[in-house]
């Protein structure tokens, strides 16, 4: 199972948080999310030990976390991890939980994927949402450089 921390605009759309304590239990811990308000709307999910920034259509806002295991897999598949770990993981995410945001740190990272995607968007006529959750994990984020540096690697790391 993972604990899915959403913003107040995601939650609002998608639906009501877990109350108590709740902790996920796949390698990669808990994801945040939160609504981009571009035409089409698009969830972004950032996971909060590797800042991988995994992109989905929001419509409909209630089934967006269940979209996220598949896109996911298909951005960490694509970036080369261990197809055995990436399977476990993907299976702890069968089940989910929503909850509230809990880390300043995470959200400021998502702040900042916010500001590229947008200058990314301007460049690029047609969005493939895969392609830029690609090309946005490969940005470096301070709070990883004590391990890998960028969140593509840090994911390649963690599912050795």
């Amino acid at each position: 199972m993972i604990v899915v921390r959403g913003t107040k605009k995601f939650l609002d759309r998608a639906g009501r948080p877990a109350a108590g304590d709740v902790t996920s239990s796949g390698l990669l811990g808990d994801w945040y999310v939160n609504v981009w308000f571009w035409r089409p709307q698009v969830a972004v999910f950032v996971n909060e030990r590797t800042l991988l920034p995994v992109l989905v259509p929001l419509a409909p806002a209630a089934s967006a976390v269940e979209r996220l295991r598949g896109s996911f897999g298909e951005v960490a598949g694509r970036i080369g991890v261990n197809r055995t770990t990436l399977a476990a993981e993907l299976e702890s995410m069968d089940e989910w939980i929503l909850a509230k945001t809990a880390s300043r740190s995470v959200l400021g990272i998502m702040n900042e994927f916010s500001h590229l995607a947008d200058a990314y968007r301007w460049r690029h006529d047609l969005i493939d949402l895969v392609e830029l959750s690609l090309w946005l994990s490969q940005v470096p984020c301070s709070p990883l450089y004590g391990g890998e540096g960028s969140p593509d690697r840090e994911l390649s790391a963690l599912l050795r």
